[in-house]
């Protein structure tokens, strides 16, 4: 039951009143609102006793106990303070961060990952990541070494290595990388032609702004390392734009015309050669062969020389025979002459050579001579040739 309960039976209590259980039952009965001062006086009372060594305040006026009373609740506030401030020191730098103390505004200390602590409002800690990596864009039309305007668009990718220098050296490092970007990619443009940025020099001028840059970030000591710069936009202003395309394509319609000249020369120039050095091949075979048959032609002379001092009729006789057969055996013709005759017949192997597809057998197919046959007939028509002469000459004998 509830001690503001009706029907109490005059048990009627609230749990901040005290002294005797008359006054107790004469407070349920008023059943007032509860008294604040003395609650708060009570709490008072309950610690004094826990911080004097379980002594109760005793009687009387009270004055030497009240002022301990509110010593020990001075002493529990501080206490307490003194827990959440020391509770607030506690803080955690994660794996890839790392944590710069400062000491009433002077570095401390740089502390690794983990759960650290260090005192609230005298040490701030400010975490700072060296392992994610940063991109800073950057774009601005600017004039080249050939004093043309070109529109150029880039991203600076960097790490912060040293965190101390990162927090503590510059006030604002990414705004002086910002600067420094466009410091550094001025003077590189400026030194550089057009043509170059437009076509193959865009990653040349990467590299050259992130050396330049990179000397920057090491000059102001900020603790930033530039890990890449990509341009990745170069173009000429909008307003001239077309006039650039159409100069960039009569480029690139030069080159790939030499491209193709000179995979032609490639092509030809080897073919060429080799022509050359197969007719220098040719011509010393040629001129070998020459030296050596006019060398066999003279020894075989100095031979037949000596032979021709020994037998001259003979060796004359032999020589006048081989001429003879090498000449008439080269030729087609057949002259065959009679004796007792006047003429001389005239038999052309040649063409009858010619025409030895139109013999035929009797089954009407053709008949192929070779020279063996050639020979019979000719031998064939020599013997005809000399039973007719013997008969005409029998015949004018017996007349």
């Amino acid at each position: 039951m509830a001690w503001n309960e009706p029907g109490g039976n005059g048990n009627n209590h609230d749990p901040w009143s005290g002294g005797s259980k008359d006054n107790r039952g004469k407070r349920g009965q008023d059943q007032g609102p509860p008294d604040l001062d003395e609650a708060l006086r009570k709490l008072q009372d309950r610690m004094n006793v826990i911080f004097s060594g379980g002594k109760r305040r005793g009687g009387g006026s009270g004055g030497g106990s009240g002022s301990g009373g509110g010593f020990g609740f001075l002493l529990v506030v501080i206490v307490l303070a003194a827990l959440f401030w020391a509770g607030m020191g506690f803080y955690t730098v994660d794996q890839p961060e790392r944590g710069v103390v400062l000491r009433l505004g002077k570095f401390q200390e740089t502390v690794q990952p983990g759960l650290q602590w260090n005192p609230p409002l005298i040490d701030e800690v400010t975490t700072v990541n060296t392992e994610v990596v940063r991109t800073h864009s950057h774009d601005s039309q600017m004039l080249t070494e050939d004093e043309n305007i070109v529109y150029i668009d880039l991203a600076v990718q960097y790490v912060a290595t040293d965190p101390k220098a990162f927090v503590l050296n510059v006030r604002d490092p990414e705004e002086s990388l910002a600067h420094a970007a466009e410091s550094a990619l001025r003077h590189v443009v400026g030194t550089t032609d057009l043509h170059a940025i437009l076509t193959e020099g865009r990653e040349a001028l990467g590299l050259q702004v992130q050396a330049r840059l990179q000397r920057y970030m090491e000059f102001y000591g900020t603790g930033i390392n530039i890990t890449k710069v990509n341009i990745k936009n170069a173009q000429a202003p909008s307003q001239v734009q077309e006039a650039f395309d159409d100069v960039i394509k009569a480029r690139e319609d030069e080159q790939r015309t030499i491209n193709q000249a000179q995979t032609y020369a490639n092509g030809v120039v080897p073919e060429a050669r080799g022509e050359a050095q197969r007719l220098i091949e040719e011509a010393n075979a040629y001129r070998e062969e020459k030296v050596a048959r006019a060398t066999g032609e003279a020894s075989r002379f100095t031979a037949l020389l000596d032979e021709y001092e020994k037998a001259p009729e003979v060796t004359r006789q032999r020589l006048y025979l081989e001429t003879m057969q090498d000449v008439l055996g080269k030729t087609p013709k057949v002259l065959v002459d009679v004796e007792g005759g006047n003429n001389m017949m005239y038999l052309p192997l040649d063409k009858l050579m010619d025409k030895q597809s139109e013999v035929r057998d009797t089954s009407g197919r053709p008949v192929r001579l070779d020279d063996n046959s050639l020979r019979q007939i000719t031998d064939e028509v020599m013997n005809q040739l000399r039973q007719r002469q013997s008969s005409s000459s029998t015949t004018r004998e017996g007349r």
